[in-house]
């Protein structure tokens, strides 16, 4: 279905397509970053990254492992080795064309297993809007589960929007990959 391989530069243009409006990158990087997104607004992101001995965050495109085709986009970042915790972010099925297919679930879970396997994580945590239901429930098919909402985190646009807190421990993990 999917393999993730580690993003680079070359993959900025395909990702700066897919982020086409304000709301949409809002979504995915919260206040990270401005639109519009260009390659050199990207740079900084991948700088010290996808070195599993010494790197503090991964990124990774999603390709499809018939066509070879980017799907995606998922970052594992905020690794903490002394409490073997990461996050999960920026998540985002960007050809729209397969949305609602399981590649989102599928991004999630190989990113889980790259967390807990690799790098030997007892804790993944992820943050997603209260407003994207879909997401919620593609990380909920994914195991994790919802540990609170931090309220009116984010202004945008005139409204404030809700941060669901969702994640997975190291022995949910190993019950979820035993089955």
């Amino acid at each position: 279905m999917i393999k993730l391989e580690y993003f680079t530069p070359a993959d900025f243009s395909q990702l700066i397509t897919w982020i086409h409006d304000e709301y949409l990158l809002m979504n995915w990087s919260g206040a990270m970053f401005s639109f519009p997104l260009t390659a050199d607004k990207l740079a900084w992101y991948v700088e010290d990254t996808n070195d599993l001995a010494a790197s503090d965050a991964f990124i990774y495109k999603a390709v499809d492992t018939a066509s070879g085709a980017t799907l995606g986009h998922i970052s594992l970042g905020g690794l903490s080795r002394k409490n073997r915790s990461a996050r999960i972010s920026r998540v985002l099925v960007g050809d729209t064309g397969t949305r609602g297919r399981g590649i989102g679930q599928a991004m999630v879970t190989e990113v889980l297993k790259i967390g807990f396997e690799q790098l030997g994580l007892h804790r993944i945590e992820l943050g997603v809007y209260s407003s994207n239901e879909a997401a919620i429930r593609c990380y909920q098919k994914s195991g994790l589960t919802v540990e609170g909402t931090s309220r009116d985190i984010l202004n945008y646009d005139g409204a404030y929007w809700s941060l669901v807190e969702m994640s997975m421990l190291e022995h949910e993990w190993r019950a979820r990959s035993a089955r």
